[in-house]
């Protein structure tokens, strides 16, 4: 059995916005590849939500209601890098053998 600091965590949540873990050994697996390609949109996402977000608060027009949408957009995307850069801070500790 895969001890818990070994299981990889997914950049998606289960029912009730629990985290969901995976595990495998296999890299190259359909669910391990299925969690790179959705961390890579998610990077993506957030990459382009941020220049978007300099371009809305260098607006002097920007209203209310779009800084609110934009706010609640960068949420969204800040807990997807934080739950990304947690999952591959993970795997980096349990992939450096001197580490343990």
């Amino acid at each position: 059995m895969t001890a818990p600091n070994e299981l990889r965590l997914l950049p998606w949540s289960g029912p009730e916005g629990k985290p969901c873990y995976l595990n495998t050994d296999d890299k190259t697996g359909y669910m391990s590849r299925l969690a790179d390609n959705i961390e890579a949109v998610q990077l993506g996402t957030a990459a382009e939500l941020l220049e978007h977000a300099s371009e809305t608060l260098d607006d002097q027009e920007a209203g209310l209601e779009d800084l609110r949408r934009l706010a609640k957009e960068l949420t969204c995307a800040l807990r997807d890098v934080l739950r990304v850069a947690t999952s591959r801070g993970h795997l980096l500790v349990v992939s450096d053998p001197q580490r343990s």
